[in-house]
């Protein structure tokens, strides 16, 4: 055990209980308390005496020193979070969850670190984390892109999150975008609707594969999307506003979409204002799917939105995973993308197509 951590001969002194005050407490050697919190104890102890030890801690309150730990291993427990903007965004929480929990759950600790975009931060908060000597490091980003690898990445275990590296270096974990597409059109398509259209976006990674997504399902039952029915107005209530009102805005019965699949949750809200401005009910008269459930707004609208959730929670875990997993194999994994399923989650904005 480490010098410091000797200076303690007893558990009721005011210091840190030690190992040895352990031993003392459940009559047994150093060693064998050494052996039950180093993971060793399976084969070398009766169980009997592996409970009587960690009693003893536990009335003690004796907690392993990680310090003196990682100097044995030559691990620190920690893992390291680099973000660009994620800390200021609506989903930054699902992914933080995600991550220190499972990092918790294996005993490590995640240290995050938001660089607010700045290409130096990044490059000096990794520099930082490798000087701290962190198991692994992943980099998250708020939106799915192609992104610059910060300098010192490859000096350690780390995988990408919501994100893809520009020179493929890295394993990166994303979300299944074309799938979650194909996810929002098959639901459109079972409740008859076949005049479907596109809301918001821009020419992004996920605009692109979600569309790719929707029109798949579509042509599998041999519905196609007008060329003028992809409305590419951005990422924000009022783009979903104006693309509405773009399509249905005039326009005559037979000759308008009955279902709308939106970029994103705000852009479905933007649908749903234009939808009442107009006199349509919804999902009555006009169905709407947005994307990403956002937290304290999608079940919040009115009605409240079906929509295709983004994996945020789901992408940390994985990421997590993907580290530990490096870490005890003691290599680098080849460089893959997986990709996270984006579940559906049915609320009340999809209907039947009206018969019209």
């Amino acid at each position: 055990m480490a010098a410091s951590e000797e200076k303690h001969t007893s558990g009721s002194g005011p210091g840190r209980p030690t190992s040895r005050d352990v031993a003392r407490l459940a009559g047994v050697s150093h060693t064998a308390v050494s052996f039950v919190f180093n993971g060793r104890a399976e084969g070398n102890l009766s169980l009997a005496t592996q409970e009587r030890i960690r009693q003893a801690a536990a009335q003690l309150g004796y907690r392993p020193d990680p310090v003196a730990r990682g100097l044995r291993s030559r691990r620190t427990a920690v893992i390291g979070l680099v973000t660009d903007e994620i800390a200021s965004t609506p989903f930054a929480g699902r992914l933080l969850r995600g991550a220190m929990e499972t990092a918790w759950d294996s005993e490590h600790l995640v240290l995050t670190i938001d660089s607010g975009g700045d290409p130096a931060k990044e490059d000096a908060a990794v520099a930082e984390l490798l000087d701290r000597r962190v198991d692994g490091i992943i980099y998250a980003a708020m939106s799915l892109r192609r992104v610059r690898v910060p300098e010192g990445l490859h000096r350690t275990h780390s995988v990408l999150a919501n994100c893809l590296p520009e020179d493929g270096s890295l394993s990166a974990v994303i979300p299944a975008e074309r799938a979650g597409g194909r996810a929002a059109a098959r639901l459109l398509l079972a409740q008859g609707h076949r005049r479907v259209a596109v809301v918001g976006g821009e020419a992004d990674i996920a605009s692109v594969e979600r569309l790719q997504g929707f029109r798949d399902a579509l042509r599998t039952e041999g519905v196609t999307v007008p060329r003028e029915w992809v409305v590419r107005t951005g990422g924000e209530i009022s783009s979903g506003y104006e693309g509405a009102l773009r399509l249905l805005d005039g326009a005559a019965a037979g000759r308008c979409p009955t279902g709308l699949f939106c970029y994103n949750d705000r852009v479905a809200a933007g649908a749903l204002h234009a939808a009442a401005r107009l006199g349509l009910s919804v999902p009555g008269d006009l169905s709407v799917i947005g994307y990403d459930d956002q937290e304290h707004m999608a079940a919040f609208l009115s009605p409240p939105l079906t929509t295709v959730a983004l994996p945020h929670r789901a992408m940390g875990e994985a990421a997590v995973r993907l580290v530990l997993g490096a870490i005890g194999a003691g290599q680098v994994p080849r460089p893959a993308v997986r990709r996270i399923a984006c579940p559906v989650i049915d609320r009340e904005s999809v209907g039947p197509a009206p018969r019209r």
